[in-house]
């Protein structure tokens, strides 16, 4: 996905004195073929959880076919882009020369390095989408690692406490997950058909949240609702969760990340030095980013960027 944020966003942790869970509520964001979705991160309320820097809510949407996600080509720098699709059917395409339909309960993994570009859009025929796409900060030392790209269909699933758990990404009680990240973190989609309580493991050197995509998830007698995301802090065991019936969440959490970072526009960098040279070598068709063959459309033109001096 692209994003068309303008405010530049610097990283930031938990001020002292903020309450033990933190309400994130999303805001609206377009993302390209009149598909708008739910953002939750980056906010003024919470810029990251772990390594996670992003997170974007699509759905659930019905639209006609023909319609649907169609987002051109544009770049990416020190991160990676984790898609975990529930429902529809999106084509990826990149510079690296990957095309894969991801299918729900799949995940596709694109680690953008020094640099890439890639496309998504919804298959023709297809009326529905509902996925969440999140970022993950590449570390200072692995920000300029060679980009790549890895589909993986197969999830660690588990039937447990009257819910089903998809293990995304990273380990939770003895369960690995294939994709690779530079970084310490989690991610869990929990599925309640019936609703009911559920307690989760945590990690107490982890920071977690949890954002429920459909139904309501009650967390010490909060209620959040869809596009609520709920930042619980780190330092806990355990996570005591009641879900509504028919109710989807993830877990995301991650030791809290150590380094400033910036994001702008589709570029998380370390300095704005580092952001604005890669924007240039987009906007001058370089060879850094490549080109994506076989898709129809013109790519996208980057906002100006905000700083004086790097225009």
């Amino acid at each position: 996905m692209s994003t068309n944020e303008t405010q530049p966003a610097p990283s930031g942790q938990q001020a002292d004195g903020e309450p033990a869970i933190q309400r994130v509520i999303a805001r609206s964001a377009e993302i390209g073929g009149g598909i708008s979705v739910n953002r939750l991160m980056p906010s003024r309320q919470r810029r990251m959880i772990g390594a996670w820097c992003f997170l974007d809510h699509a759905g659930p949407a019905v639209f006609s076919p023909g319609a649907g996600m169609r987002v051109g080509p544009h770049p990416h720098t020190g991160l990676q882009t984790f898609t975990w699709m529930i429902e529809g059917e999106v084509l990826h395409r990149d510079s690296l020369g990957n095309v894969q339909v991801i299918r729900p309960g799949q995940v596709n993994l694109m680690t953008a390095g020094r640099g890439i570009t890639h496309t998504e859009e919804s298959l023709p025929g297809e009326n529905k989408l509902h996925a969440a796409q999140l970022w993950i900060a590449l570390p200072s030392k692995d920000k300029d690692c060679e980009p790549a790209f890895d589909h993986h269909p197969d999830l660690p699933v588990w039937d447990a406490q009257g819910c089903r758990f998809t293990l995304l990404a990273g380990r939770y009680e003895g369960r690995s997950a294939a994709a690779k990240t530079y970084s310490p973190l989690v991610g869990i989609d929990v599925f309640s058909a019936q609703g009911g309580a559920v307690e989760l493991t945590l990690d107490p050197a982890f920071e977690y949240g949890v954002l429920p995509l459909t139904g309501h998830v009650s967390i010490d007698q909060e209620s959040f609702a869809a596009n609520e995301l709920a930042y619980l802090g780190s330092g806990s065991t355990r996570a005591n969760l009641h879900f509504s019936a028919d109710s989807r969440a993830i877990l995301i959490g991650g030791e809290p990340y150590r380094e400033e970072i910036l994001l702008w526009w589709n570029f998380v960098g370390h300095s704005k030095s580092e952001i604005a040279q890669a924007q240039h070598e987009w906007e001058a068709g370089g060879a850094r980013f490549g080109r994506v063959d076989g898709y129809d459309g013109a790519p996208l033109v980057a906002p100006a960027l905000p700083w004086p001096g790097f225009a």
